[in-house]
C-alpha cells in the first residue's frame, strides 16, 4: 500500500511498523535496546526489545511510555533494568 493511501492517525497514536527499530531508553536516555516487534496481548500491546542482556517484554502503556520520538529515533520508559 503506498504511504499515501495509510490513514493518518490521532497524536499519540502509532502503527507498529513506526515503532519497530527504534532505539529504546531509560529516563536518564541511557540504552536499553532496540524494538523488535510488538505483540497482541488483549489487554494492551508489548514492545519486544533486543538489548544487551537479551530479549525484554514492555508493555506499550501510558506511564511506561514516556515519549517517542519518531523524528530523533527513540522511544524513552520509565524502565529500570536488572543492572
Amino acid at each position: 500500500m503506498p504511504a499515501s493511501e495509510i490513514p493518518t492517525l490521532e497524536e499519540g497514536e502509532y502503527y507498529w511498523t513506526q515503532l519497530e527499530g527504534l532505539e529504546v531508553v531509560n529516563m536518564d536516555r541511557a540504552p536499553l535496546g532496540i524494538v523488535n516487534h510488538l505483540i497482541e496481548t488483549g489487554a494492551n500491546d508489548v514492545m519486544v526489545i533486543d538489548g544487551e542482556e537479551g530479549e525484554m517484554l514492555v508493555p506499550f502503556v501510558p506511564g511506561v511510555v514516556r515519549e517517542v520520538n519518531l523524528e530523533e529515533g527513540y522511544i524513552k520508559l520509565d524502565w529500570q533494568t536488572n543492572d
